[in-house]
């Protein structure tokens, strides 16, 4: 029995060891963690204190009630609740991520595990639900045994010996640290701890008080096994013996690393958060529900420039008293963050500097649960540059819109700044090219002294603005009065107040300075911080107008001025010309038009280059202009053609006026090196006796100015109706040309070439001739010009060029012996790239040899500057077709031509035959003539040979073919034949 005593004594004393073990591991449990406990039904049966601190509910708030007011009540209401419950009926363990209500309505998640706790029946009798640091106070031993069994599936726990020894730990713990129950049992504590805390005395604190039965809950900082360090939420409670001495020491805890982790981010964003708010510049002040300033950033004292002891306690009224603009936008403010709404604004406001600066003012209330305002939180941002862009451009560039003066734009400019800032005045000058100031806008300076710097040029002591645009920078003179920059001109502002400017240049696109921008001060002072603000927004406004003007006075003189004299152009001359007509007509006082063309433009053109006729051009557009007087017009039509109107002029003075033109005009001038004498032909037509509109004025006077170049060049004609008559016939006959063309009214005489030498025919000249039913025969004097004028004598030569292989070909199959054929072509065939095929497919047709065909070019031809012409004549002569220059020595520059061109006939102009036997001159010229060719291998032919006598002189001097009427006139092809059948020399001589 005493064995059995003992045995029984000894059990009980396991028994209740094993159960003070399990109440102190409760115990910790219930310090750490909120628990929960659940009827079957779901109503709440108990709750620890964790876990009433944690859902902010007392006791009798929530015991007695159903689970379901912690849940959300979407939740509540889920099919997911019903297998919540469902799950735990049948037994299971239900552990996870759980969203429960606070009693303020908040909403808390949970990582929690709900043990369902089944009697010796297996019917459930409740569940215990764990979560965070909290021990149910369970009197039931089995119910103990339950409890252990949720917390140990849902918590790290780690036992040690009373000196630090590790006897143990769950899977819970061994998972988190990675480690394998084998690698730590033994170890010492520190083992998991970092070296550094080990070794410190805090640690060694730590130990001395857990073995003294306290025990402790906090952080703990270990290291894993990978060396990761693991943050634990735990609590180490020691286990006493009945002496009070400790057995062992129990860590009950959980992984809270990514609770650190985010509370750490949060921290520091709190601490960028503050540092945002600090270092922006916006201004950002919180009040109270008693609308009192409770917090300003610095960014506010930094704007408005109040210190911390003007701000904290005051309501904002109080820091804006007088600023009747933003005390309504106070008043505004509160009465819609009242209603719980954020509040938008823009206001001018004045600093604590009395500068002024415009703010957007964002308001936005703090509520509380039963919608009451207790702060609300307002930040004031700087929008001045972009409000003075904002207002200065829109009016700005809306005034450019409405194509608006330069005046009207810059002085809309200026009364902007002026508003903006009071104890300004503004001007705007602009800078021509020539470096003279234009006072434009300064709406606040008198008129008197605009004008007195009109015209001023720029330079290194003119003032503010003169100084500004001769530097292209900035210029302050705080002290007009005794600034030498000034020293000339203080007399004209200083009456006025003014003693101090600031000038700033504006500049274009390109870097030029066109123009400055001034801000004038009553008193002597710098410009502040907010002037330099106004005027970088100003200076792009003001240089965008500037150089619109430039622009609109660059296309105007574009479009109405010639770009090569100045003068006005074609548009701008009838434009003028017509309000002169106009004018005329109401004070019936006469007008007289001249239109004036300068005399061998082309052949200065030619010889000395474009650039040497443009010269020409602009000093005799100079020298027109001297002679007009300021109601004059004064225009350039084209090329060398110009016109000037003369109001007020009858026929009497238009005499006079003209004469001093041309000895003006005619004065020698040095062009490219070389003298020269302009000479101009002048046509004159008079308002009203010769027309009643500028067009018909300029064309009646283009007429008169036609009939001087054919009659008298360097001289000057009156329109007259004999002129208009003639007018309308050459009108007429050009048109009768062109239908000649078309209709194959034009026909080819052929006149006979002869050697001199031999007495044989050399060859014939192919001459066009034209018959028309009503004008009859008309002459190759009169429709030649008129061909060559309207375009139609590449056409007449290209014909002249079939017709004639065709007549030779002809005569060649009939067995009509005609040696060649001449054929004369302008200036204009030789443009055309595709004579050269052309003449080459005729000799083909015709089954023609290339010296068959003689081309005569005239000294026009070879004086041509155009490429194409150089070009189409040597590509002809390569064929071998042969080129005579015609009326040679009639031009100064023939001789010049002989060593560049393939020519191999001259054609001695009829001119020198003529009077050859009545003017030893002429006959020691046509005997140079002669000599030139003979030196030159080149034949010498000479026209318009009409008696034996020149015959027989020719003949002497070595001519080699002679032409002329002296053998026949032109003559039809079918005449010719007759002639050359009976032709021999004895016969004409």
């Amino acid at each position: 029995m005493m064995m059995d005593a003992e045995h029984i004594s000894q059990e009980l004393q396991q028994c209740r060891a094993s159960l003070e073990e399990k109440e102190a591991l409760l115990a910790a449990f219930s310090r750490s963690m909120a628990i929960l406990e659940l009827a079957p039904d779901g109503t709440i049966l108990s709750a620890n204190d964790n876990f009433l601190t944690l859902m902010a509910y007392r006791r009798s708030d929530i015991v007695g009630h159903h689970h379901r007011m912690l849940c959300n009540p979407e939740y509540a209401k889920s099919p997911e609740y019903a297998e919540f419950w469902r799950r735990l009926h049948a037994g299971e363990v239900v552990a996870g991520t759980l969203q429960r209500m606070r009693s303020d309505g908040s909403r808390l998640w949970l990582e929690a595990t709900c043990n369902p706790v089944f009697d010796a029946e297996g019917k459930l009798q409740h569940v215990v639900s764990i979560a965070a640091d909290i021990t149910a106070h369970v009197d039931d031993s089995q119910e103990n045994h339950s409890v252990l069994r949720a917390l140990n599936r849902s918590l790290g726990v780690i036992e040690f010996s009373a000196d630090g020894v590790i006897v143990g730990a769950n899977s819970n713990y061994l998972k988190t640290m990675g480690y394998l129950p084998e690698e730590i049992v033994g170890k010492h504590h520190g083992f998991l701890c970092d070296p550094e805390y080990v070794a410190s005395q805090e640690y060694e604190n730590f130990w001395r008080d857990v073995n003294q039965g306290r025990f402790f809950s906090g952080r703990f900082k270990r290291i894993a096994r990978d060396g990761r360090p693991i943050w634990w939420e735990a609590t180490y409670t020691p286990v006493l013996d009945v002496d009070g001495l400790p057995i062992k020491i129990i860590s009950i805890g959980s992984d809270v690393s990514y609770r650190m982790v985010r509370e750490q981010r949060d921290r520091e964003y709190q601490h960028l958060l503050s540092l945002g708010i600090n270092e922006t510049d916006n201004a950002v002040f919180i009040t109270n529900d008693t609308n009192y300033i409770v917090f300003h950033n610095t960014g506010f004292s930094r704007m408005l420039g109040f210190a911390a002891d003007e701000v904290i306690g005051k309501r904002p009224r109080e820091l804006f008293e007088g600023q009747t603009a933003i005390l309504k936008l106070i008043d505004d403010c509160y009465a819609v963050i009242a209603q719980g709404n954020s509040f938008h604004g823009e206001e001018m406001m004045i600093d604590k500097q009395g500068h002024p600066l415009w703010v957007s003012t964002v308001v936005n209330p703090i509520l509380d649960g039963d919608g009451k305002l207790i702060n609300a939180v307002c930040i004031l941002t700087d929008i001045t540059n972009t409000k003075m862009h904002e207002v200065l451009q829109y009016k700005a560039l809306n005034a450019m819109v409405r194509e608006a003066s330069l005046q009207e734009v810059l002085t809309m400019v200026c009364l902007e700044l002026e508003h903006i800032a009071p104890d300004v005045v503004a001007s705007v000058l602009r800078v021509d090219e020539q470096g003279l100031l234009h006072p434009v806008a300064g709406p606040r300076l008198p008129e008197a002294y605009n004008q007195a710097i009109e015209g001023i040029p720029i330079g290194p002591c003119v003032g503010s603005c003169g100084t500004a645009a001769f530097r292209a920078e900035p210029v302050e003179v705080v002290d007009i009065a005794n600034d030498p920059l000034w020293a000339d001109y203080k007399h004209l502002v200083l009456p006025m107040g003014l003693e101090s400017c600031w000038s700033t240049p504006i500049k274009s696109a390109d870097g030029r300075v066109i123009g400055t921008l001034a801000f004038y001060y009553h008193g002597k002072r710098k410009a502040d911080a907010f002037h330099h603000r106004l005027v970088d927004v100003s200076l792009h406004l003001c240089a965008l107008a500037l150089e619109r003007e430039e622009t609109r006075s660059r296309i105007h003189q574009l479009a109405f001025y010639d770009s090569l004299t100045g003068l006005p152009n074609r548009s701008l001359l009838m434009v003028k010309a017509n309000q002169a007509i106009a004018n005329a007509a109401r004070t019936r006082i006469p007008l007289a038009v001249l239109f004036i063309d300068l005399d061998r433009f082309k052949q200065i053109n030619d010889s000395l280059g474009h650039q040497a006729g443009d010269e020409l051009l602009r000093t005799v557009a100079a020298r027109l202009q001297i002679e007009a007087r300021k109601s004059d017009i004064v225009g350039r039509l084209s090329g060398d053609e110009f016109v000037i109107v003369l109001s007020q002029c009858d026929l009497h003075r238009v005499t006079d006026v003209v004469k001093r033109i041309q000895a003006n005009l005619s004065l020698p001038c040095h062009i490219a090196g070389v003298a020269l004498t302009p000479l101009a032909s002048i046509g004159i037509a008079l308002f009203p006796d010769n027309g009643d509109t500028i067009e018909i004025l300029l064309h009646r006077a283009d007429m008169a100015m036609y009939q001087t170049k054919e009659k008298n060049r360097g001289r000057f004609s009156f329109f007259s109706d004999e002129m208009n008559t003639q007018a309308q016939e050459r009108l007429a006959l050009e048109g009768a040309l062109r239908d000649a063309l078309r209709g194959g009214d034009f026909e080819l005489h052929y006149q006979p070439q002869v050697n001199v030498r031999t007495g044989l025919l050399h060859g014939v000249e192919a001459l066009a001739r034209w018959h028309h039913d009503q004008l009859g025969q008309v002459s190759p004097a009169r429709f030649i010009p008129i061909a060559e004028e309207c375009g139609l004598i590449g056409e007449l030569g290209k014909w002249a060029l079939e017709e004639a292989c065709s007549q030779l070909s002809d005569w060649r199959r009939r067995g009509i012996k005609v040696p060649s054929v001449s054929v004369n072509l302008s200036s204009t065939n030789f443009h055309d790239l595709d004579l050269p095929q052309f003449i080459a497919g005729l000799l083909q047709r015709y089954e023609l040899a290339p010296g068959d065909l003689t081309l005569e070019i005239t000294e026009t031809v070879m004086m041509d500057t155009n490429p194409s012409t150089t070009r189409t004549i040597h590509e002809i002569h390569a064929q071998g077709v042969k080129l005579a220059m015609d009326d040679f020595g009639t031009g100064y520059s023939s001789l010049g031509y002989l060593r560049n061109l393939p020519v191999c006939e001259l054609k001695l102009d009829q001119s020198f035959v003529r009077d050859m036997d009545r003017d030893e001159t002429v006959l020691a010229l046509t005997n140079a003539v002669i000599r030139i060719g003979e030196s030159l291998n080149l034949i010498v032919v000479a026209e318009g040979v009409e008696d034996k006598r020149q015959y027989h002189l020719l003949k002497q001097q070595g001519c080699d073919v002679a032409q002329g009427y002296l053998f026949s006139r032109p003559m039809l092809s079918e005449i010719f034949e007759h002639w050359l059948k009976n032709f021999k020399i004895d016969n004409f001589l």
